[in-house]
């Protein structure tokens, strides 16, 4: 698997676990709920760092630090790499 598809893949599960966690808190708080999505959470988001780092020219691009906001730094980061070769 390259670099940016397992970007991408840490990224939708980071945004999909936020979104649960956020749904989660806002309605019925379900302490499981809590407990088993907010470790994914924190392991995609970590993840979403490592893979930034590892994609070929992300350094140029400002994506690595991009992927270090959290909730959204993901998907900056894979909209300025995928930007990136238009401005080149």
């Amino acid at each position: 698997m390259s670099a940016v598809r397992a970007l991408r893949v840490a990224v939708a599960v980071e945004t999909l676990s936020l979104a649960v966690l956020l749904v989660n808190l806002v309605t019925v708080h379900v302490k499981a709920v809590s407990s088993l999505v907010g470790p994914l959470h924190g392991g995609a988001y970590l993840a979403v760092i490592a893979c930034t780092v590892l994609v070929p020219g992300s350094a140029g691009t400002g994506a690595r630090w991009r992927a270090w906001i959290p909730a959204v730094g993901g998907l900056l980061a894979v909209r300025r790499l995928r930007l990136a070769p238009e401005r080149a």
